[in-house]
């Protein structure tokens, strides 16, 4: 039996500016019709892996496969990463687009002041995700009671088998000098897990730039940094579960998850180092 897609109440669409809200209306329909989310999916998968593969193919390496060829979600998959540049989350996702099956419905939550509130931002978000970008997440203080709106659709997407969402528990982007240090868990990825109780991969990623045009063409001239992309083990928070959905528990799962990423910085920096003493060309599954 099909569940009724969670909407925002009126309260919290009036909260919106005019352009904001068709852009939502927009990227909503996209992310909830079946047909056109299936369009979006295939879209993906071979547009968006295709472009992905040949713009970093030299500079790609990737560990820990194994545990993402062994995972088995009986419900969403929500995949946990650093966050070092605009392009994380989606170069993970288009190569376990690639190497997996997992992936069937993807959604990225984006900060709304882009990719909601300007043209060129929806623009964006089509070319590089068939509006996949969603649901957004405002700044603003005025808007913030929206967020509890793509708070409770996120986890209903997440309670549902084939679903794979991707975040950064930072909530935004790591600007300091040591990508091996991460900046503090944000609670809300606590709370998202514990009311929908995904499958939760954790994700540590490094070696990509903001820069879009020196990034590809680092690939292509052999100038650029690796990528590395390092995959953990499948999370057990059976322990979490156990406890009642408090603050303290929300911001303990947090910090949780922000340790296993952090765990896999050695591991990444460990291969990096091989790297530099014997350079192999990727792309490289381990």
């Amino acid at each position: 039996m099909a569940v009724a897609v969670v909407k925002p109440s009126a309260e919290q669409l009036a909260r919106l500016a005019p352009f904001e809200r068709r852009a939502f209306h927009l990227v909503d329909f996209v992310n909830t019709n079946p047909l056109t989310k299936a369009t979006a999916a295939a879209f993906l998968r071979t547009v968006g892996t295709t472009w992905v593969y040949f713009a970093t193919r030299r500079l790609i390496h990737i560990l820990g496969m194994d545990h993402v060829r062994q995972l088995r979600p009986r419900r969403g998959l929500l995949l946990v990463s650093n966050h070092r540049s605009f392009f994380d989350q989606y170069v993970i996702a288009c190569w376990l687009l690639r190497e997996s099956d997992l992936l069937r419905r993807v959604y990225f939550p984006v900060r709304a002041d882009f990719f909601y509130q300007r043209p060129l931002g929806l623009a964006v978000s089509l070319l590089m995700s068939a509006l996949s970008m969603y649901p957004p997440v405002f700044r603003e203080d005025s808007k913030r009671e929206f967020n509890s709106y793509g708070l409770k659709r996120l986890i209903q997407i997440l309670q549902q088998p084939g679903s794979v969402v991707g975040i950064h528990p930072e909530g935004t982007r790591n600007k300091g000098p040591d990508p091996y240090t991460l900046l503090p868990a944000q609670p809300g990825v606590g709370k998202l897990i514990l009311e929908a109780r995904p499958e939760v991969l954790p994700i540590f990623i490094n070696g990509l730039g903001n820069d879009l045009k020196k990034q590809v063409g680092g690939n292509f001239d052999g100038s650029g940094s690796p990528v590395v992309i390092a995959f953990g083990k499948p999370l057990d928070l059976t322990s979490f579960y156990a406890r009642r959905n408090t603050l303290r528990a929300q911001k303990d799962l947090a910090d949780s998850v922000r340790q296993a990423i952090t765990s896999l910085g050695p591991v990444e920096r460990e291969y990096r180092l091989e790297l530099e003493a014997r350079p192999r060309r990727g792309p490289v599954l381990l």
